[in-house]
């Protein structure tokens, strides 16, 4: 020790605990960790009111794109909510029919925070709200260490939890001194961003099947997630893409067994030993070259066009190769790779040799891609979800995830499997969500979205409506008649239609001899009771629904134009009067014509004649000049 060498004992020792250290820290103090956080909006006492941050839980459900409004209550007893809330110690968190949701709020310190959400989930509370008991920057609450509490519970936490700040405690609790009511709104709608119509998300995570409850939980996620992420990504809804975290040994214990027995490429790659034991089982260098093959698998079925086929792969190894069935190894894996259909050969390609003293490029891209960019912190936990460059935060559980990822989409871009009743309700379904809507005709302006509903005009058949989508909504443009006659009256009597509608029209008009709104009814007009028609002294007027008839007396026809009775003589005697006019026009036609041709004959037979005088014509001999000889 005088020399400052360390005996291999010691180096061995602070190896394992360099191991140890690296598998089970949040690695923040390594790098950047980002604090995912929401909004908190206390709506009463006015002395509080306003918005704020807080800080989402490491567990639970947040309820990614929504909103929770409730009442907070601060309990007299158990403030730090470390004991059950039962007996003479407890209070009723559960509202009564009708009642806000209770939000409780708690002292931080004495017990983990998961605990902590335990007792008031069990309590009967919507949602937890930890109060700081430190001036200090927001943190996360995240799970206990798996040595120092039973996980069990940690799993079963459904309720969101928030951690905010000491001074909006501080003033909280005085609120409640000064005998105020505390209404808050919890806001987890722009918690994730959602740039675009596609949604990108990663999952970092490990093939080791030997640390527990997180280990149980990751993979239970895994086959119950698949179905959905499958869909998502053969649609083109997301772009989903695998991630594993690995560490490299330090230089100096490059050559060390310990190093060599979790490391592969010399030390440049290394995962902690799966059981924390050096002596058994398998080591942490099988779990990197595992790692490594799922990475490489992902990367074939990529370039192949069927990404999704690693959900099927990991699904399938750890049912069908675990470590405590001895068959965590290449050749069960091969099997595995083989029953997919996917390339084996370019996969072990891709992977190489683990002992070359060289690096691998898909490892060396993990550990890149480890390191925070923008608004994303380090990845310095396991298993981590992120979600358009953001990390979520709560319980690896399909409906939470599918519900954050959801919340990624733009309103009312988020595909079918967003609006499931499993992971939202749809609102259009209580009174049509207050919006506009034709029930003979069932057309609506409702349209449900992940993040609530919309109140916009639809598009039916092509035909496009038009209107601010809560009173009204009226089709526009051409075959709008086509769709429940444009919202405009129409009826038929004894085999005769009639409509209000007009295809290349605005709005509805009811049609000549009718008179009202061209919505709800047309009338029929009396056109002779109004007198509007067939009043010449000979007439007789007869009302008919949409018209009317005219006759006339005395034999008289009736001409509707001039609304005039006249005698079959006189229609007659127009009638020849009108036939001479039109043959004699007929005759001027012809005469013209024939006089046009008899004038281009005669100018013709001219213009002939005068050109015979200068040039042979082709029907006549040459005539020699005038004094010529002739020759015979």
């Amino acid at each position: 020790m005088a020399n400052g060498h360390r005996s291999p004992a010691i180096a061995s020792s602070l190896l394992l605990l360099l191991l140890v250290v690296f598998s089970h820290l949040p690695i923040a103090c390594l790098g950047r960790f980002v604090v995912e956080k929401n909004s908190l909006k206390v709506t009463s006492p006015n002395s509080v009111k306003g918005v704020y941050e807080c800080a989402i839980g490491n567990f639970g459900v947040p309820q990614y794109g929504g909103t929770l409004t409730g009442v907070v209550v601060y309990p007299e007893v158990n403030r730090k909510a470390c004991d059950r809330f039962e007996g003479s110690g407890g209070l009723p968190l559960k509202p009564k029919p009708g009642g806000l949701p209770t939000f409780l709020l708690v002292d931080r310190g004495d017990c983990f925070f998961t605990l902590k959400a335990w007792n008031a989930q069990n309590g009967g509370a919507a949602a937890i709200l930890v109060s700081d008991d430190r001036v200090e920057p927001l943190i996360t609450m995240d799970t206990p260490e798996e040595g120092n509490t039973d996980a069990d519970y940690i799993q079963k936490i459904t309720i969101p939890s928030a951690l905010i700040s000491k001074s909006l405690g501080d003033s909280l609790k005085k609120a409640f001194s000064d005998g105020d009511m505390v209404s808050i709104s919890l806001d987890w709608t722009e918690s994730l961003p959602h740039p675009d119509e596609r949604v990108e998300y990663e999952f970092w995570t490990n093939s080791n099947d030997e640390c527990g409850a997180k280990c149980e939980s990751q993979i239970e996620f895994v086959k119950n997630f698949k179905g959905a992420a499958q869909i998502l990504q053969q649609k083109g809804y997301t772009q989903f893409t695998p991630h594993y975290i690995t560490w490299y040994c330090p230089e100096a214990f490059v050559l060390s067994k310990q190093c060599k027995s979790q490391c592969i490429n010399h030390g440049r790659y290394c995962a902690p030993d799966p059981e924390q034991d050096f002596t058994r089982g398998y080591d942490g260098k099988d779990v990197v070259i595992q790692n490594l093959r799922q990475a490489c698998l992902f990367k074939v079925a990529n370039e192949s066009g069927k990404p999704w086929l690693w959900w099927d792969y990991v699904t399938d190894f750890a049912i069908r190769c675990p470590m405590k069935a001895q068959k965590y190894n290449k050749q069960c894996a091969d099997e595995v790779i083989k029953s997919l259909g996917i390339d084996l050969k370019k996969i072990d390609e891709c992977i190489g040799d683990p002992d070359a003293d060289e690096g691998n490029a898909v490892l060396k891209a993990e550990q890149d891609a480890q390191i925070g960019k923008g608004s994303r912190g380090d990845v310095t936990i396991l298993p981590t979800l992120v979600i358009n460059n953001r990390q979520y935060r709560g319980k690896l559980d399909r409906g939470a995830v599918l519900k954050a990822i959801c919340s990624g989409f733009q309103e009312t871009t988020e595909p079918a499997i967003c609006l499931g009743t499993d992971i939202e309700t749809n609102e259009c379904l209580d009174n049509n969500g207050g919006c506009w809507q034709d029930k003979i005709a069932n057309i609506t302006a409702c349209r449900d979205t992940f993040r609530g509903r919309v109140c916009e005009c639809p598009v039916v058949q092509g035909v496009k409506f038009v209107g601010d989508g809560y009173t009204h909504c009226e089709a526009l443009g051409p075959l709008r008649c086509e769709v429940n006659n444009g919202g405009c009256w129409k009826e038929t009597r004894d085999g005769r239609t009639y409509s209000a509608c007009m295809e290349n029209a605005k709005g509805c008009k009811c049609p000549p001899g009718f008179s009202g709104d061209g919505v709800n009814s047309c009338e029929d007009v009396d056109e002779c009771k109004e007198k509007l028609a067939c009043q010449c002294s000979e007439c007789n007027c007869k009302n008919t629904w949409g018209s009317y008839e005219c006759r006339c007396s005395g034999g008289l026809l009736y001409m509707q134009e001039h609304d005039v009775c006249i005698s079959k003589a006189t229609r007659n005697s127009w009638s020849f009067f009108w036939t001479i006019i039109l043959s004699l026009a007929a005759a001027g036609v012809v005469g013209y014509a024939i006089y046009k041709y008899r004038i281009r004959r005669y100018m013709d037979s001219e213009i002939r004649a005068i050109m015979a005088q200068y040039m042979p014509l082709d029907s006549q001999v040459e005539i020699p000049p005038h004094g010529s000889p002739v020759r015979g």
